[in-house]
């Protein structure tokens, strides 16, 4: 019983930091996303908000949008589904949240002789977690477009769920080279795994092993955040959306889920491609002894530093994807709704079926 209590205790303590972390970073996004963008179009950018008269390069306005969208009137159209209405946003950034249940940050931490998880639920089938979460998060959105009552909102939820089933396919199908590869599907050990070097010198990453399923699997992940240049199912200028009828903090968790969507992708990029928390060319022993033979031994800390190394080199890799997947909001034009389904169904399928060919047939033959 006592185990079982420390262990929920554990469990729970990991869910609550990180999920934090994460909604926290979200709103920082919106922020890092407007200067990037002011940036590459010599603007300024957002910098009005202040707190006593401290502007913090406009770092503010993420509090400022916070506190806007939870003072707006939440309304709800005539017609409309309300159990469901209210029911859409809360599904849809509920999915969202769940994929970083499965996600290692860093190795397994000792503590006085006790292993723990540096992730929240140390599954053995965790990317299949994964799909079954990928696979649930249509209903978010397509249950707030049906309940709005609005056609326009409907006809951008078909879109969304179409956009949404037709690339989830091609990213399982991308994953499947990553299965044969590291003979894994627990997150963990493909991660572990990614430690090893090629020839001596190179990281056995996904991306050096699999570069094509790398390239289909960003593609076909920034398909699935629904955002520029596959924005099909909503569209800014015009406020048209599956959301269109959403107002105050239901706009507001829909807003939520697309920035919590991109950093779950960049999350997933860098576990199964970049080498998760692996810190290249940093020998582990080093920073382990170092380790035991300071105060943090005494407190039988044994690899804490090894740890924060390992979490440092994970948020490192995941800020540099996220980075990218910015500028390529801000670099690519909008796709017509015929180029995202040709682009999925007719390049990046074919791809990933040829990836998963050629890698069978590698690993039979070479092992």
């Amino acid at each position: 019983m006592a185990d079982f209590i420390v262990g929920a205790v554990e469990y729970l303590s990991k869910f609550i930091f990180f999920i934090i972390a994460v909604l926290v970073i979200s709103p920082v996004l919106t922020w890092v996303e407007r200067k990037q963008s002011a940036v590459m179009q010599d603007r300024i950018g957002a910098n009005r908000a202040e707190i006593l008269g401290l502007r913090m390069l406009g770092l503010f306005h993420a509090l400022a949008d916070s506190l806007k969208l939870f003072t707006k009137e939440y309304f709800v159209p005539k017609g409309a589904d309300r159990l469901i209405f209210h029911l859409a946003p809360c599904i849809s950034i509920f999915f969202a949240v769940m994929g970083f249940a499965v996600i290692p940050h860093a190795d397994t931490l000792i503590i006085s002789g006790q292993p723990v998880e540096m992730q929240i639920v140390n599954l053995n089938i965790g990317l299949l977690y994964f799909f079954a979460v990928l696979g649930m998060a249509v209903y978010g959105v397509v249950l707030g477009a049906w309940a709005s009552n609005n056609n326009y909102a409907l006809l951008g939820g078909l879109r969304a769920s179409a956009q949404m089933i037709s690339y989830e396919v091609s990213i399982g199908i991308s994953l499947v080279g990553i299965i044969l590869v590291y003979q894994s599907v627990d997150l963990m050990e493909i991660t572990r795994a990614q430690g090893d070097l090629l020839f001596g010198f190179l990281p056995k990453w996904g991306i050096f092993l699999q570069p094509l399923a790398f390239f289909i699997f960003m593609a076909a992940g920034i398909a699935e955040t629904k955002r520029i240049p596959f924005d099909a199912p909503e569209g800014e200028s015009e406020i048209v959306g599956y959301f269109i009828e959403y107002s105050g903090m239901g706009f507001g968790m829909y807003f939520l889920t697309d920035f919590l969507e991109t950093i779950l992708i960049a999350c997933l990029t860098v576990t199964f491609f970049l080498g998760g928390w692996q810190a290249p060319f940093i020998d582990g022993w080093i920073l382990q002894t170092f380790s035991d033979s300071t105060f943090l031994g005494i407190f039988q800390l044994n690899n804490f530093i090894l740890t924060i190394v390992q979490f440092l080199a994970f948020v490192f890799k995941v800020c540099l994807v996220i980075f990218m997947m910015m500028t390529i909001r801000w670099t690519l034009p909008r796709f017509r709704y015929d180029q995202i389904m040709n682009l999925g169904w007719k390049m990046l399928l074919p791809l990933s079926l040829f990836n998963i060919v050629v890698t069978a047939i590698i690993v039979y033959f070479i092992g």
